[in-house]
């Protein structure tokens, strides 16, 4: 059994295609197979099962793909154990972020890390939260930033900071003449929303209470990729949409006057540093939170209020 072995077994397992993951590891795929083979026979399990499409693993698979897992994150804290011995900070750090987060906090600390720690390398994967939790139990990314609580077996949360969920409301819409708002007070066929898959949806489901409202009686239903859509349908339509407040800090004045608050308890979300109970990272991880915290303006790090669930 080599470390190569088990590295071919867990890129099969990610990839789910033989081809894919011969690629992925920069090895022909007879070569691949033929690694797995020899481990199968030492091993006397079948770890997948070839007949499927998309190839999967077998039960036995299952398990022994989960020690290959530890086996390999153990073998990147050897060399992180190494690489100190170059520096005080030195590696490479795999983050995952969700999109309502990426376009403003990322903006905010990673210039300023990687120049306080030039030998640390971030790689930073935008995507959903359960595909990050996913991969966050894979060993395929070290540490992610999300919407919590999460409530995920495994998965260990930190909390960063508290952000305010903040209305933004067209010109043309009845509640722009409100100073404050509650959530009550808005008409669930004038919301704009982003599609299925993203945590801050729910969020705002939540919120209004639209599971119980509905969109019925509308003519048009939209929903968008992204924050800065909803808030540009706003600008030239009649709605209203939901925004996390770091979206708010670099808008315009004749932006700023669309911003609406919430009467109190304000509602927030919960934006924590998460990562699985077997991460390695430990030094790299602690200093990627302390240099998110210190970027965090300080008018959102007293932020208190209610946490509205995802």
């Amino acid at each position: 059994m080599t470390i190569v072995q088990l590295q071919y077994a867990v890129a099969v397992d990610n990839l789910r295609h033989f081809a894919d993951a011969a690629e992925h590891c920069h090895v022909t795929q007879p070569t691949l197979s033929m690694q797995l083979h020899k481990l199968e026979q030492e091993l006397g399990v079948k770890l997948f099962d070839r007949s499927k499409q998309p190839v999967i693993p077998t039960e036995n698979g299952k398990e022994v793909i989960a020690q290959a897992r530890r086996i390999l994150a153990e073998v990147d804290e050897l060399q992180n154990i190494v690489d100190k011995k170059h520096g005080p900070h030195t590696g490479e750090l795999k983050v995952g972020i969700i999109p309502t987060l990426a376009p403003y906090l990322l903006p905010l600390f990673v210039q300023s890390f990687t120049q306080k720690y030039p030998r640390v390398k971030l790689i930073v994967h935008e995507m959903t939260t359960e595909i990050i939790i996913s991969r966050l139990r894979e060993g395929r990314l070290d540490v992610a930033i999300l919407v919590t609580p999460l409530n995920e077996k495994g998965i260990t949360e930190q909390v960063l900071f508290y952000e305010k969920l903040i209305a933004y409301v067209s010109k043309k819409n009845s509640l722009y003449k409100k100073q404050y708002l509650l959530s009550k007070d808005i008409d669930p066929r004038k919301l704009w929303l982003l599609e299925e898959g993203h945590c801050f949806r729910s969020q705002i489901m939540n919120l209004c209470e639209l599971q119980k409202a509905g969109k019925e009686n509308s003519f048009f239903e939209y929903e968008a990729g992204s924050i800065e859509t909803l808030r540009r349908m706003v600008e030239l339509n009649d709605g209203i949409t939901i925004l996390p407040e770091l979206a708010t800090v670099d808008l315009r004045p004749s932006q700023l006057q669309l911003l609406r608050e919430f009467r109190k308890p304000t509602p927030i979300r919960e934006v924590s540093l998460v990562v699985h109970r077997d991460f390695v990272k430990k030094k790299l991880v602690e200093i990627f939170k302390e240099e998110i915290i210190a970027s965090i303006p300080e008018s959102i790090k007293s932020n208190k209020g209610e946490v509205v669930p995802i």
